[in-house]
């Protein structure tokens, strides 16, 4: 099932919306990182970065065939050897992955979803015991250029609520990811 309202613009626009390496070091995705998914890699705007910081393998999922054949084409262009990509359908179908298999997930502009406790309870299953979840999305209290409709964007106390606190620990509460974006790093119980 794709997610409501996920359209992707023109990729070098996309990108100009984020300051990737930032993002990255303030959701604790680092060298420390053996093996870690990304659920949604739309144009990989954070998989090669990320790739590039871990230790292991990358497995990348996003419902969409030609972003999964873009992201190869990146990885080979750049030489990045430790993605694994994968069309799938992970609300529907998980990820396939083992329980207890990563230590890191990405949950990029991804929860505004119908469902987006599939998402969380998925980086559960597969991240190993201390292993931690990194979530970014489009903020609803100030207008932005992209993101879906300030209807279904969830806000920051929206998603700290589906959190279940006998999985999850809150590592940094929601903060600023400027200009357009919040945070949230949550670490397996």
């Amino acid at each position: 099932m794709k997610v409501r309202d996920s359209g992707m613009p023109e990729e070098n626009y996309w990108n100009s919306f984020f300051d990737v390496r930032r993002i990255l070091q303030e959701l604790e995705l680092n060298a420390l990182i053996t093996d870690a998914a990304e659920i949604g890699t739309g144009y990989g705007t954070f998989t090669l970065a990320a790739a590039s910081q871990i230790q292991g393998t990358l497995y990348g999922f996003d419902i969409e065939p030609e972003m999964i054949e873009h992201i190869r084409k990146k990885t080979s262009l750049a030489h990045i050897h430790n993605v694994i990509p994968e069309c799938r359908d992970v609300l529907s179908e998980t990820t396939g992955l083992p329980d207890a298999s990563v230590d890191y997930v990405m949950l990029f502009n991804i929860l505004h979803n119908e469902n987006p406790e599939t998402f969380l309870e998925e980086s559960y299953r597969i991240l190993n015991k201390g292993g931690k979840t990194g979530i970014i999305h489009w903020r609803s209290d100030i207008p932005t250029p992209r993101g879906p409709d300030l209807s279904i964007r969830p806000k920051p106390e929206e998603i700290l609520t589906r959190i279940d606190p006998r999985k999850f620990n809150i590592v940094k509460s929601p903060f600023n990811l400027e200009p357009y974006h919040f945070g949230i790093l949550l670490s397996k119980r």
